[in-house]
């Protein structure tokens, strides 16, 4: 493939949002994977309570709102690598870690597919599976958080 036909199918990929694309042309193969890491902004507004009030003593009623998620209880295992994210070897095999799981250092935790290499993630701390913060089979970026181990 040329480049200029390389870069007319990016742009209509680009246009188009699909989020994967592979092509084949004779021994020639291009794979094309658009990962949106653009999050929508979170506004977070406190309104009064516009009510009669019930007694003459009554406290005034407040609301409170947190824009920020509460950060995580222990320590994170991070992807190393930007690719797909699978909790188990196979459709078919069981996942390598669940909740609740002790875990050892170098213990396989994950596997994240990157250009079609399975790389294997291990735990770098001792300690308790506390969550999963990751879908099987959804894509990763370098550096977002994929466990929490306590």
């Amino acid at each position: 493939m040329d480049i200029k036909k390389i870069k007319a199918i990016v742009d209509m990929v680009k246009e188009s949002g699909i989020a994967e694309l592979e092509i084949s042309e004779g021994d020639d193969k291009l794979r094309i994977s658009c990962v949106s890491s653009v999050t929508a902004p979170v506004n977070a507004i406190a309104a009064p309570i516009m009510a009669a009030p019930i007694a003459p003593a009554a406290a005034p009623t407040s609301i409170e709102v947190s824009a920020t998620p509460a950060a995580p209880l222990g320590k994170t295992i991070d992807s190393p690598m930007v690719g797909t994210f699978y909790r188990a070897s196979s459709p078919t095999s069981p996942s390598f870690v669940e909740v609740g799981q002790e875990v050892k250092v170098g213990q396989v935790l994950c596997i994240i597919e990157a250009m079609k290499l399975m790389n294997q993630i291990e735990a770098d701390k001792a300690g308790v599976i506390k969550e999963i913060l990751v879908k099987d089979g959804s894509p990763v970026e370098y550096g977002q958080p994929l466990f929490v181990i306590a």
